[in-house]
């Protein structure tokens, strides 16, 4: 499927599909480095609704179109000559697209290749693993802007690569190669960018093939105790459903008979 942009004559649109498990979102926008309208926000939300009803998807890989850029930032477009209030609506269709990507089920990667700036890197930081090709770049540049950068998206940059990077990051507004993102723990892997897509393919067919309850209790678990309030009695559902579920009980029939297993999420 594909879903269109804002009928506000803005630029952009969201390219959703699924195949062999992994579900796909594309950011086409490719004339402005695949930067992000607050459409097209809303058209990630909606998208990972349609996923979360369909159980055929164990992943969901988000990406730019092309090679040139995974997201270049916001489309300024929408920030020219708004006031403070107009600013505030806007940060809030924003919020809500990266709460429906951090808080998606399933699992979540981040195929990054070429510009990842500002609410690029917001929104791969939304996702559970960066997978970055050679020729990524990374930066916040709302420090040449004048704008502040909000406290949650602040919180998630700050628990990737800890408080002094973050600060380096935000102070300098500079640009950082893939390899400086893998080493402060921006990207999780860095591969030629030549072999990105088959590489994160890979990588979400092996997650797609695995248990879906023993993922999902994990991203549970993952993303609750690094909040303010950890949900102890939600990990324990999540682990004794786990415990008494037909998955479980299938892994150790494959076990024993010495063959992939075959999950079905429940």
């Amino acid at each position: 499927m594909s879903i269109e942009g804002a009928p506000t004559g803005l630029p952009g649109r969201v390219h959703a599909s699924v195949t062999n498990g992994i579900g796909w979102l594309v950011l086409d926008n490719p004339a402005k480095r695949n930067a992000i309208s607050l459409a097209m926000w809303r058209s990630v939300s909606d998208a990972l609704g349609t996923f979360v009803d369909d159980a055929a998807v164990r992943c969901v890989v988000i990406r730019g179109e092309g090679e040139q850029a995974f997201c270049a930032g916001a489309d300024v477009a929408e920030k020219q000559d708004i006031d403070a209030d107009q600013t505030a609506k806007n940060n809030e269709v924003t919020l809500a697209g990266l709460k429906a990507v951090q808080s998606f089920p399933r699992p979540t990667l981040a195929m990054v290749s070429g510009f990842c700036m500002g609410a690029g890197i917001n929104l791969a930081l939304a996702c559970d693993m960066r997978i970055a090709g050679d020729n990524a770049v990374f930066s916040v540049p709302a420090a040449r802007l004048g704008l502040a950068v909000l406290p949650a998206l602040l919180k998630r940059l700050t628990d990737a690569v800890g408080p002094g990077r973050a600060k380096q990051i935000i102070y300098t507004a500079d640009r950082f190669s893939a390899a400086q993102a893998l080493q402060m723990g921006l990207a999780n892997e860095v591969v030629p960018s030549g072999e990105l897509l088959a590489v994160v393919t890979a990588i979400a067919h092996r997650i797609a093939q695995n248990a879906p309850l023993t993922i999902a209790a994990a991203k549970y678990a993952i993303e609750t105790y690094v909040s303010n309030a950890p949900d102890l009695a939600g990990c324990d559902e999540r682990v004794r459903a786990c415990l008494a579920s037909a998955d479980y009980a299938e892994g150790r029939r494959a076990f024993a008979e010495k063959r992939p297993p075959l999950f079905q999420g429940r």
